[in-house]
């Protein structure tokens, strides 16, 4: 790995294609989740690695490559949500429907099947359940990277909660 790592950081492509090609998996599985379809995550996923390319000198060798490319990919993905805010809607914490959403449905379904469901919910609650689930930020910490109020980072996440339980329910119902 270092020998690639090395490589990456003298522009050398032959080691900047292992390096994509040894890793391509891991991103693309941790875009997936932040991502409507999967030519959108593999958007990102390959500006991810342009970023990776271009920043290779300031990674730390003292953290796992894992570790900083999983954020430089929810970040490229943070900043793909920004590029398209102006088709994005967030909702004010006084809209919106009341449901539950206490059961555990997802010990009842596949880990795909469970990306699949959250690549249906509208980008910015598909966002900040992402950010608050699977990075574990807290929602004032969410409220400042995408420039909303923490009420705002609460509602969305109830609601995408009671959406992704909707969707579920749907899903376990119908068979599908």
């Amino acid at each position: 790995m270092q020998h690639i790592l090395n490589g990456c950081r003298n522009n050398d492509r032959r080691s900047q294609k292992l390096l994509y090609n040894r890793f391509y998996g891991y991103a693309l599985s941790v875009a997936l989740p932040y991502c409507s379809r999967e030519v959108e995550a593999r958007e990102v996923l390959n500006d991810a690695f342009l970023k990776v390319f271009t920043g290779i000198g300031r990674y730390d060798e003292a953290l796992l490559f894992t570790t900083w490319l999983r954020t430089i990919v929810v970040r490229t993905a943070i900043n793909h949500y920004h590029k398209h805010i102006n088709d994005i809607v967030l909702y004010d914490m006084n809209e919106g429907l009341e449901l539950s959403a206490d059961d555990d449905f997802l010990s009842k379904m596949v880990a795909n099947d469970v990306v699949a469901l959250i690549q249906k919910l509208p980008p910015g609650y598909r966002l900040i359940l992402n950010l608050f689930a699977l990075e574990g930020h807290t929602h004032p910490e969410i409220a400042e990277m995408l420039g909303i109020t923490v009420g705002t980072s609460k509602s969305n996440l109830s609601k995408a909660r009671a959406k992704l339980k909707q969707l579920m329910t749907s899903e376990l119902i119908n068979g599908n």
